[in-house]
């Protein structure tokens, strides 16, 4: 059977793999753009640092198997039915037997009298995202028309390029389909709060000429109420339209007002073309969410599989009476994080349901608004709206899916937890089998539950197994309650011991280090362990240590436990040398220590590169050479930069108001203030921290593990964030804090993670598993609910007070030095090795390397 599938977006992508396992089918992907299928729901991480490679959802070597034939740049211009031909832009055609059109959606952009000049801009595709870049590179203002989801996204892609942002909207409150007005108020003032300016109930009328870059902007917006808004650049995102074109144009039945017509088996008016996603239009609705466009996939996929090579049409089943797996719509409920504010909308939640009553739960000095629609006899959850803080989203939806009976007092669902009580809520027990648990995917509790029985015991084996929370991750608490409850019924134990030699935590191992006062792994070992201690333990237990005492790593009763690169305190890297990286508070350096960093290179032959943490590293150090090059660089007052050890690595800072114009603080000395403070701090895991000195994010704190944002009323300090492999924004703790606060604040925080963290675990994990989650934090860092603030404080500082450079502390300690031999018995090097620099080229040994000792 020939199957032509017109689109390769994310919905026309979830067909394919549904039907992966076909031989039978011959498989034609038209594909209008450049690349293959990616993720357009998290596509304001382009702007994040993702490249269009992670963006991606096709498995490598998913196009490579038979019968899959995909085609890039492939516009779809025509359709003729009766000869059963897709028409392409190039002059070619394509024949089918079935054909799906999942051609989407495209933007609209309202008739605005100059909407085309150069620099209005949409966003949709990965190219609207690289014209976006290319233009915020050259823009200082940015404008996004509309309010909606994409709107919001899109807003949040103009701030992470440093842009002022605007966002104007014709409506009179922001995401006006998911919120109320009380929501939208709330809404409204919390991203108002992270300096993108709203401006809403504006009708633009025109776009004319702006007084230019550097005085207003190259576009000025005219209002129809007579006010004006200058920009150099604006993104419409003002909501979507079906792509229905080529149905439309080959007389397929469409809807009034657009979109192609499908039955409950995704037909169209033709039984063989279907229709799925955003072009289609079922009910008289479109639904723009992804999960109904995966359902559609799967029901066309089913209809695929019911039919035999050499089936005529009209033996297909027909009608809605078929028992094949059939579309009936769709539940709308969302949950998102729009410029790091939680927002949820679930059901009705506007209330037009008759009779319907409302419980509102309003909180504007936490910031958090929750509204819950119930049914007039009050026994059923028909919507909720959730706006700051959405953690009970996942339960009141199962409410609403599953008709589960409300308790006496629905309000207390979303009320705080009374004084000495648990809060309200629903046990995943009372789920049946069939609740849907992830929309994305289509996964039920039932087969998360066979799942499990079936022996995905963790988290990633479940996602691995089921697909379910590896889409929008929405429903990822409740997956992991599930897991919880089936293994505690199955009476697993889930161990959370470091290794076999010690049946405890990382935690629970902290805690007896300083309550039984242990100071080696010996003492650790022999009170709490079994065995000799591993590769797993023995470093967990070095860096607890560390945390406790702060003790030099380097001692002879700790150097036995430490990892290769706090062993030599310095990075191992591929080619057996080492990395060197000094300290630069920061970022901030005089000349004459950059001279001494450039004779070093020099007289040791070593690679240089900056770093993205606002650092100089040092490449392709031997061992026997560390010793001589932290002596050159502690002599010209460098510090060890810690880029070895499982501790504070940066703390990266804008110029702040020193120099920009923009800058409302001096996040420079406060960098360099809090890096002095922490340098040498050892934890779970390393900790990266920046300070930007606006809100235009030079410095990409929203991305640390401590980051710190300047206001005109002091500092925003944010934790748990995150780049690299999991990227995770971090969650605002507190706003508007003083020079004292602030580090009070850190010093809390990081202690509470240095005690509580698991091994290797960075905050961003850390702060997504502990129990509670940002609420917690922010209640025992902010308000001292657990009441050891004082105690923390008095930890940190002592931390502080001892602490020593363990450059210096190594090379002053002849002991220590002993290490750095390539012969137990002698400082020279070995010449029969020879050693190639960065460039390919075998570099003899110099005066200096053969006669280490010469030098002072």
């Amino acid at each position: 059977m020939k199957l032509v599938v017109i689109g390769n977006g994310m919905v026309g992508h979830k067909l394919l793999e549904q039907i992966a396992d076909r031989p039978d089918l011959d498989v034609t992907v038209l594909c209008e753009e450049p690349r293959p299928a990616y993720d357009r729901v998290h596509l304001s991480e382009f702007f994040s640092g993702k490249t269009a490679e992670d963006l991606s959802l096709v498995a490598p070597g998913f196009f490579d198997r038979e019968g899959l034939n995909l085609k890039l740049n492939a516009k779809a211009v025509g359709i003729d039915r009766t000869a059963k031909l897709v028409k392409l832009a190039d002059g070619t055609t394509v024949p089918y037997d079935k054909l799906v059109l999942a051609t989407g959606s495209y933007p609209f952009v309202p008739p605005v009298p100059g909407r085309e000049r150069p620099g209005c801009l949409v966003y949709r595709t990965i190219e609207d995202l690289e014209a976006m870049r290319e233009w915020g590179a050259k823009s200082k203002i940015g404008v996004v028309v509309g309010g909606g989801l994409l709107g919001l996204e899109c807003a949040k892609a103009l701030k992470d390029m440093g842009l002022a942002t605007h966002v104007v909207e014709f409506a009179p409150r922001l995401m006006t389909v998911q919120v109320d007005d009380m929501g939208g108020r709330l809404l409204r003032r919390k991203i108002e709060a992270l300096g993108v300016t709203v401006h809403t109930q504006k009708n633009t009328s025109e776009i004319v000429e702006g007084p230019g870059m550097g005085v207003g902007g190259r576009h000025k917006m005219v209002f129809a109420d007579g006010g004006a808004l200058e920009t150099d650049m604006i993104v419409f995102s003002a909501g979507i339209r079906p792509r229905d074109e080529l149905a439309r144009s080959s007389g397929i039945t469409m809807g009034e007002r657009g979109g192609i017509q499908i039955d409950n088996h995704c037909r169209t008016s033709d039984p063989d073309i279907y229709a799925i996603g955003e072009c289609a239009l079922w009910g008289g609705k479109i639904f723009g969410l992804v999960a109904p466009g995966y359902d559609m996939a799967r029901v066309v996929a089913a209809q695929l599989k019911t039919l035999s090579l050499g089936e005529s049409v009209a033996a297909q089943p027909q009608g809605e009476g078929s028992t094949a797996l059939q579309f009936t719509g769709a539940d709308m409920s969302t949950k998102l994080k729009l410029l790091g504010v939680d927002v949820a909308s679930i059901g009705d939640a506007q209330g037009a349901t008759p009779g319907s009553l409302n419980y509102l739960f309003s909180d504007e000095v936490a910031g958090h608004y929750k509204k819950l629609v119930v049914s007039a006899d009050n026994k059923t959850l028909l919507g909720a709206v959730l706006v700051g803080e959405a953690e009970d989203y996942g339960s009141l939806l199962q409410f609403a899916l599953n008709a589960i009976p409300l308790p006496a007092h629905p309000e207390e669902l979303i009320l705080p937890a009374r004084e000495g009580g648990a809060k309200t809520g629903m046990g995943v027990d009372l789920l049946p089998d069939a609740a849907m648990i992830c929309s994305c995917n289509n996964v039920t509790k039932g087969a998360l539950c066979g799942a499990i029985a079936e022996g995905s015991t963790t988290i990633a084996a479940l996602k691995k197994c089921t697909k379910a929370a590896t889409s929008c991750g929405g429903c990822g608490p409740l997956v992991k309650q599930v897991l919880d409850a089936e293994l505690k019924k199955a009476g697993v134990t889930v161990l959370n011991h470091l290794c076999e030699h010690f049946a405890y935590s990382r935690q629970e191992m902290f805690h007896l280090v300083k309550v039984g006062q242990l100071k080696t792994f010996d003492a650790v070992l022999l009170a709490h362990g079994k065995g000799r201690g591993c590769d797993i333990c023995k470093p967990a237990v070095g860096s607890i240590l560390a945390s406790a005492w702060n003790e030099h790593v380097l001692k002879p009763k700790h150097q036995s436990v430490q990892d290769t690169n706090d062993y030599y305190l310095a990075n191992l890297q591929k080619d057996g040398t080492y990395s060197v990286v000094p300290r630069i508070p920061g970022g901030e350096i005089t000349p004459e220590k950059l001279i001494v960093i450039g004779r070093v290179a020099q007289r040791f032959g070593l690679y240089t590169k900056i770093t993205g943490g606002q650092r100089i590293d040092l490449f392709g150090a031997r061992v026997e050479q560390l010793p001589l090059i932290w002596k050159d660089l502690v002599d010209a007052g460098f510090e060890s930069g810690h880029a070895y050890g499982k501790a504070l690595r940066t703390v990266k800072s804008c110029v702040g108001s020193t120099w920009c114009r923009y800058g409302v603080q001096d996040s420079v000395h406060m960098a360099i203030f809090i890096e002095e403070r922490y340098r040498g701090l050892r934890s779970p895991h390393k900790i990266k921290m920046a300070v930007s000195g606006c809100t235009r994010e030079c410095a990409e704190a929203q991305g640390k593990d401590v980051g710190v944002i300047a206001t005109e009323k002091g500092w925003n300090l944010y934790v748990g964030g995150n780049g690299g492999m999991k990227p995770r924004h971090a969650d605002l703790l507190a706003t508007d804090l003083d020079d004292q606060t602030l580090v009070r604040y850190i010093d809390r925080f990081l202690m509470l993670y240095i005690r509580t963290g698991d091994r290797l675990q960075r905050t961003s994990t850390w702060m997504d598993n502990i129990e509670g989650g940002l609420e917690y934090v922010k209640k025992a860092v902010c308000e001292d609910s657990l009441g050891i603030a004082a105690e923390l404080e008095a930890e940190m500082q002592k931390l502080v007070d001892t602490y020593e450079c363990e450059w210096k502390k190594a090379i002053n300690t002849p002991e220590t030095l002993k290490r750095f031999r390539h012969f137990v018995n002698s400082q020279e090097p070995d010449k029969n090795i020879q050693f190639v620099d960065e460039r390919g080229q075998i570099r003899p040994l110099s005066k200096l390397e053969k006669n280490p000792e010469s030098v002072s």
